[in-house]
């Protein structure tokens, strides 16, 4: 982690010790649980999980939240809002944040994927019927694009690699885009550093990435033995959005390469497996 995140960390873990604490929260110290682009923390003993951002960047929180407390409602299986206080975005001039229910996690931690894809499914069906706005799968993947593009925000991707990146982000988008399936709200990153394991059964946070699409989009997210437990997948068009979703991992992981090690060790890897795809389908038609 560099030390510019560090410093982001501490600030944004003081401020949420100071906001939950406003707020009639008991709030004594602030463990870390994520420090990618927000800061999620678990604050105690009040025991409640704040998900942190710079308040410049904080326009997702509010539909975040509005979009978990209706689908908690709906018997949708989501992690819920903190219940002891008032559910929006709280917070100071420089972090804004939300609160939410702390869940222990339960072992084992592994997911089974019948147990995944039937979650998933139950989420989609919730959300189908919500009318909520939200962008268009091909507005993040025009967003992945811009940084590929952009040298300035991903200094460490070779030339080659920048155009290759580029090329299979208009190409896998265009494909999906044109593919003619039904469209509807998703979670947009149901991968399983979304979901918790809990004594209530699994539950899926973080809805920052919510988007419309394919459901295929999302199913293209989580492992593929999960797919298997999805009905009505179309596979040809999953197989697309897998080299999709793929290609906006890799340059998001681009984009933070110089912020944490993880993703200094993951962007060139995932670049290599999707050159290996789209060499292979590529070859195959």
């Amino acid at each position: 982690m560099s030390d510019r995140v560090k410093e982001r960390v501490e600030r944004g873990t003081a401020a949420a010790l100071r906001t939950a604490a406003s707020l009639g929260l008991p709030a004594e110290r602030a463990d870390v649980l994520q420090d990618s682009n927000r800061v999620v923390v678990r604050v105690v003993p009040c025991d409640t999980v704040a998900r942190v951002v710079e308040s410049s960047g904080a326009g997702h929180l509010e539909p975040e939240i509005a979009l978990a407390d209706r689908l908690a409602h709906m018997g949708a299986p989501v992690a819920v809002p903190e219940p002891r206080v008032e559910r929006r975005v709280h917070g100071e001039r420089e972090f804004a944040m939300t609160f939410w229910r702390h869940y222990e996690p339960v072992e084992p931690r592994e997911i089974e994927p019948v147990r995944y894809g039937t979650a998933l499914k139950s989420l989609h069906e919730s959300m189908s019927t919500l009318d909520t706005a939200a962008p268009h799968f091909t507005e993040r993947a025009a967003k992945a694009e811009g940084l590929a593009l952009d040298p300035e925000q991903t200094p460490a991707l070779e030339a080659d690699d920048r155009a290759f990146l580029v090329s299979e982000l208009r190409r896998t988008t265009d494909s999906v885009a044109s593919s003619g399936a039904p469209e509807q709200l998703l979670h947009g990153e149901p991968h399983s550093d979304n979901v918790l394991r809990t004594a209530e059964g699994l539950l899926f946070i973080d809805f920052e990435a919510s988007c419309r699409g394919p459901v295929e989009f999302d199913v293209a997210d989580v492992p593929e033995a999960v797919a298997g437990h999805y009905p009505g997948v179309n596979l040809l068009l999953l197989e697309q959005c897998r080299r999709l979703v793929l290609a906006m991992v890799s340059t998001w992981c681009w984009a933070g390469f110089d912020d944490h090690e993880n993703l200094r060790r993951a962007a060139p890897q995932l670049l290599s497996e999707l050159r290996v795809i789209a060499a292979h389908r590529d070859v195959t038609g």
